[in-house]
């Protein structure tokens, strides 16, 4: 049961945060909360298939160029999976730093 609680917390924290990307950079927009909270989702599911395909260095604790470059990709292609969701590559480059800024400090692991 504390596992489920842990994944809808880090999933509403995800939401706010890409709200507030949204908010921020005009080359990130995402229609609503409900639409933030699916592109979490979205997000979370491809980046758990992108450290299946491509190995533990591309996680959000490795920090490194390969996790922010598999970061940058996953946060564009979610986009075509969502359709009320729209970013240009330097979009996702940004949120990418922003949410890796946003780990940082707080820490939502699901592990």
């Amino acid at each position: 049961m504390r596992g489920w609680i842990g994944a809808i917390v880090r999933f509403i924290v995800s939401a706010f945060v890409l709200l507030g990307i949204g908010f921020i950079l005009p080359n990130v927009e995402i229609a609503g909360f409900t639409n933030a909270l699916i592109a979490s989702i979205i997000i979370a599911a491809l980046g758990y298939v992108a450290e299946n395909l491509l190995g533990e260095n591309i996680t959000p604790q490795a920090r490194g160029l390969t996790g922010f470059v598999a970061a940058t990709v996953v946060i564009y292609f979610t986009q075509f999976l969502l359709a009320r969701m729209s970013v240009t590559f330097i979009g996702a480059m940004l949120a990418a730093i922003i949410i890796g800024v946003v780990d940082t400090f707080v820490p939502t692991e699901l592990r």
